[in-house]
């Protein structure tokens, strides 16, 4: 009876707690991509010299770089989070993205102060990569413990609806500008530091709702265990290290997923007009609607597995990536019309959702609370920064250097080898640690 008599006001009091979590995710989100949306006009500003693949080179370095950071964001606010609380290292999280914002938005260009331009544009990525890689074990810890059993992996598939959403409110500022505000002289010339303004902006609405944000009743009774034993084991690497299983789950069934996820929402925009030859206002466009049909995908696919379990959806993703990547990107190579671009890149998308709907709720559930953000942070960042962070780059190489279908095999590679371990993984739906929490 006590225990129905609390549960009613405890439903309002979570959903408002995961959006208020889940808009500031949104938030580090937009701020993150406006980088890549916008590049295609600042890379002159800050690297006047090549052409337009070596400039876009330059820039795709940059964002490699911001990643490089993750890994110790990952491990730094991942530790913070298992600590101090999960709320305590959103907050944080978002105050660094703004400081990057900031500093993207007001740093002269190179024809003004010349090699500090970039090496104020690299400080800024670094800061925003520090950040991100900790907003990502946090944020998917939190709304993975705010949820229910029953509605886990649809309501922790919200991390990925603001994720993408971010990129396409990014997206939809640069259409904006595009189309009806900015001529194409003015965009390169000054119109590319409104975004970061706007995120710098966004990030202070969203600092004070996390800061009226709930701790998770996972990490409360955490909190309760005083003893010298549980403080000990809060956060740090060698507790961590006991699990090495969960660990090597994260690294594996992240590889793929991550490389494709990057591949067919950050990259794609620039193989468009790079390599299919689509003029960059209709490559927008494309990349926005596809953005938007995917976004929209997130929560059914959770839902999804919160019936059928997680692992049957992974494998999905595994075998069609592994099966249809080659030939999608060999097809979207040769479109002449956004529309044939669109149908090509949300099918890309569509298999893709078999990975990120719910991988945040996967290496939640494979942790104990004293280690979960850092056990979901920073395997996931480690592996982001070598195969996320770098696709633009490879893929650009392999360009370069003239043989631009190595890079489908290589994305197929990897997925390939993400599905072995979905093959031999548990299914965490049925045995997740975040139950027995509440045990």
């Amino acid at each position: 009876m006590d225990r129905a008599h609390h549960s009613a006001p405890e439903v309002p009091h979570r959903l408002r707690s995961i959006f208020s979590g889940s808009v500031g995710n949104l938030v580090e989100w937009y701020d993150w991509y406006a980088y890549a949306a916008f590049s295609l006009y600042f890379a002159k500003a800050f690297f006047p010299k090549g052409d337009d693949t070596a400039q876009l080179l330059n820039t795709a370095a940059i964002f490699a770089v911001g990643f490089l950071m993750r890994p110790l964001g990952g491990w730094v606010l991942g530790r913070y989070a298992d600590r101090h609380g999960r709320k305590a290292a959103l907050v944080l999280s978002v105050m660094m993205m703004c400081g990057g914002s900031l500093m993207i938005a007001f740093t002269p260009g190179y024809a003004s102060i010349g090699v500090a331009a970039p090496a104020l544009l690299v400080l800024a990525r670094l800061l925003q990569g520090l950040s991100v890689g900790g907003e990502y074990g946090a944020s998917a810890t939190y709304l993975s413990e705010m949820a229910t059993r029953e509605h886990r992996g649809f309501w922790s598939s919200f991390q990925y609806v603001t994720l993408v959403m971010g990129h396409l409110l990014a997206l939809g500022v640069l259409i904006v500008l595009q189309q009806w505000l900015l001529t194409p002289e003015q965009l390169e010339a000054w119109g590319w530091r409104i975004p970061f303004v706007i995120g710098a902006l966004a990030a202070l609405s969203a600092l004070w709702l996390r800061r009226n944000m709930r701790e998770t009743e996972s990490f409360a009774s955490s909190e309760a265990d005083t003893s010298a034993l549980h403080q000990r084991r809060q956060g740090t690497l060698r507790e961590l290290l006991k699990h090495p299983r969960a660990v090597l789950t994260v690294i594996g069934l992240t590889m793929g997923g991550t490389l494709a996820f990057y591949t067919f929402t950050t990259y794609v925009h620039k193989f468009m007009v790079n390599s299919a030859g689509i003029d960059k206002s209709t490559a927008s466009l494309v990349n926005a609607g596809t953005l938007f049909v995917y976004m929209l995908l997130q929560p059914v696919v959770g839902a999804l597995s919160d019936r059928i379990g997680r692992r049957p959806v992974l494998i999905g993703f595994g075998v069609l990536g592994t099966l249809f990547t080659v030939p999608i990107l060999s097809a979207l190579q040769q479109v002449h019309t956004g529309l044939h671009a669109f149908w090509l890149i949300l099918g890309a998308l569509a298999i893709v959702s078999g990975y990120t709907a719910i991988n945040a709720v996967v290496k939640a559930e494979l942790f104990p609370v004293e280690v979960r953000a850092l056990g979901v942070a920073l395997p996931y960042a480690l592996t982001v920064a070598v195969f996320g962070g770098t696709a633009e780059y490879v893929a650009l190489w392999f360009k370069d250097a003239g043989h631009e279908t190595g890079f489908y095999w290589y994305v197929t590679a990897c997925i390939a080898c993400s599905l072995a371990v979905y093959l031999w993984m548990p299914d965490t739906r049925d045995v997740s640690k975040i139950d027995a929490d509440r045990a």
